[in-house]
């Protein structure tokens, strides 16, 4: 399952593309994110509901487009789960720099425009 979803679609310049991937290697690779500021790339579990679960993997993203960037998992994925790449801030945290979010917190939350989330769904191969 693959798409764009930038908010369902390409959102101002906001966009987070993502393609179904092997990730035996232990690392999700995100074709692409565009990002108004600096903030983050997070990998949740996620499933046919389409609700963000727990973060699996993150990294850091610049202003403007980032390619191939590349996230360290931090637990196993298996091939057939359902991982949501989203966009996240650098907001609202103690430390710039530092990836402060857990589920529901407001620290480095989420990027919404128009109360959608901006991110992408693939599938682990």
């Amino acid at each position: 399952m693959t798409g764009t979803a930038l908010a369902g679609g390409m959102s101002g310049n906001l966009a987070v593309k993502g393609s179904d991937q092997d990730v035996s290697g232990g690392t999700v690779v995100t074709d692409m994110v565009m990002a108004e500021k600096n903030g983050w790339l997070v990998v949740h579990r996620t499933d046919k509901a389409m609700k963000p679960g727990p973060v699996v993997a993150y990294a850091p993203l610049k202003k403007g487009e980032n390619n191939d960037v590349v996230a360290i998992l931090t637990e196993s994925v298996e091939s057939g789960d359902m991982l949501m790449l989203m966009l996240h801030g650098e907001d609202g945290g103690m430390k710039t720099g530092i990836f402060e979010y857990t589920l529901g917190a407001k620290e480095d939350g989420p990027i919404k425009v128009d109360g959608k989330l901006v991110m992408d769904v693939i599938t682990a191969k």
